[in-house]
């Protein structure tokens, strides 16, 4: 395929993908510092201004001057291996910054290159349509679909198309095939919206480019207030679902795919399904196929969190292990080091880092730190409310755990939201509403043994103590080692907490 990219010594710069190649190998770069090289590179060696940078890579925001500056310090650190000697990166001062030493040449960028730039699908937001008569109104879509473009460049295993080359594809009737061809975009995110008196409605969808599959369709309506936190909650909702959405739909691909073809993110994903049931039968085929992830590529940072997640199963399901906590912390802060820029990756460290090292206070920071890369995260909300709420902070629970649900009720781990729902309700009292949550876990994952648990405690406070035993029994069924200070070993981090529970447990049976 032949494009246009901008070349700079021995680097390459597709302004179109927000790629930069050094010798056919991708360079890692934040998206901002791409799209400030990206400026750079086509002013043709002139001078551009700090308020053009702004404008152009934070279009519609005001940000601190020092963001430009982080960018160009790290662009700088990465054309310093240019051995051509004539890339140079100048600040002139007063006014802003030159980049010397480029050309644009139209190259082929052969299938190894596109191989090797990937890890995971690439995805291309197009310009929401407006149903309405009245073109001043497309400024709010604009929003949106900048938001979505910003959040989704934040998931590590996804590579977005830049906003400026998706944007071309304006207006009714877009070929969908057509822009997927000239985008080579695995996926589209596509919608339209219409205002109506006091109220914008935005419907989304995501399709698959290879056979135009619907993979996920969603319609969102909210009252018309201050449109700058309408957008936001409007784009924060589509981005939650989509994540999860879109990965499923990968899951699926990689299912139909050839064994003897998979690379080490083609074994992650086929690996998932199995994590997911989070006991450890369910575990025991995924973990091969991490390792052998690992051994393709060894930094792989949410290869390191996924076996970690495997290695705390077999540790708190499977017989207490030593090893396996051991093998637990050590992927987990394996994965924590190597993506200090991946939600997912930071949220199942912190839950592991939580569970087995009991480092409440490196936990909860990594929590954030997820949650401050990607705030629509639903792993990270999910498993961050369980950590709340056994640590005696039911309020921020439940908003967490509410927020997961809101933005992806159909999510493969939503048993660990109603879980973290039920945990901190149980503990303010609310044992029907303690109850019901604990219901809804155990029926999003009926073979995972915890929500009974859950199920037990509020059922017992109820008053119903033979559906509590029932509860027991069902739980023991699926894991026959469960009890009470079994579980203490992970959760009881904090006593109060964990003996409000395990006294309801005594009165219904349950295993010292």
């Amino acid at each position: 395929m032949t494009q246009e990219v901008i070349v700079l010594g021995d680097f390459r710069l597709d302004p179109g993908r927000r790629l930069l190649l050094r010798n056919d190998q991708p360079v890692e770069l934040k998206p901002k510092a791409l799209d400030i090289l990206r400026v750079l590179g086509t002013a043709g060696g002139a001078v551009v201004t700090k308020d053009a940078l702004m404008s152009q890579v934070w279009p519609g925001l005001v940000v601190e001057e020092n963001n430009i500056q982080v960018h160009v310090s790290a662009l700088r650190k990465v054309l310093a291996g240019d051995s051509s000697g004539t890339v140079h990166l100048m600040t002139v001062p007063g006014q802003g910054y030159r980049l010397l030493g480029v050309r644009s040449d139209p190259v082929t960028v052969t299938p190894a290159v596109e191989a090797a730039r990937r890890r995971g699908p690439t995805v291309a937001v197009l310009p929401f349509a407006y149903l309405g008569d009245d073109p001043a109104q497309e400024y709010f879509a604009e929003g949106v679909v900048d938001d979505i473009i910003t959040g989704l460049s934040r998931v590590r295993w996804l590579a977005v198309v830049a906003r400026h080359s998706s944007f071309v594809f304006r207006g009714a009737g877009v070929d969908l095939s057509h822009v997927a061809r000239e985008l080579n975009a695995d996926y589209l995110l596509h919608g339209s919206f219409r205002r109506s008196g006091d109220r914008i409605r935005v419907s989304a969808r995501l399709t698959e480019t290879a056979d135009g599959t619907e993979v996920w369709a969603e319609r969102h309506e909210r009252r018309l207030g201050d449109v700058f936190d309408l957008q936001d909650d409007i784009a924060a909702s589509i981005l939650g679902a989509i994540e999860p959405g879109l990965r499923r739909s990968e899951i699926e691909r990689i299912r139909r795919k050839r064994p003897e073809d998979l690379d080490a993110y083609d074994l992650v994903l086929r690996a998932l399904p199995h994590v997911y049931k989070l006991m450890p039968e369910g575990c025991a085929p995924a973990m091969p196929l991490l390792q052998s992830a690992l051994v393709l590529e060894p930094e792989y940072a949410f290869a390191h969190a996924t076996l970690a997640w495997c290695h705390h199963v077999r540790f708190s399901r499977g017989g207490l292990d030593r090893a396996e906590r051991e093998a637990s912390i050590r992927h987990a802060r394996a994965a924590v080091a190597l993506g200090s820029d991946d939600a997912l990756a930071l949220a199942i460290g912190a839950f592991v880092i939580w569970f087995d090292a009991h480092d409440t206070a490196a936990a909860f920071d990594l929590f954030d730190r997820a949650l401050s890369v990607s705030p629509s995260n639903v792993v990270a909300l999910a498993t961050s409310a369980v950590a709340l709420a056994w640590s005696g902070r039911p309020a921020l629970a439940i908003e967490r755990a509410r927020r997961a649900l809101q933005l992806s009720p159909f999510d493969a781990l939503r048993y660990l939201a109603y879980q973290a729902l039920s945990g901190a309700r149980f503990q303010s009292g609310d044992f029907e509403q303690a109850q019901y949550d604990a219901r809804r876990a155990v029926e999003s994952s009926p073979g995972f043994s915890v929500p009974y648990a859950y199920l037990c405690a509020a059922l017992v406070r109820l008053g119903s103590l033979d559906e509590a035993r029932r509860a027991v029994r069902q739980m023991l069924e699926i894991d026959p080692r469960f009890s009470i200070s079994r579980f203490r070993v992970t959760v009881g981090v904090d006593d109060a907490v964990f003996n409000g529970f395990a006294h309801a447990w005594r009165e219904a049976g349950m295993p010292e």
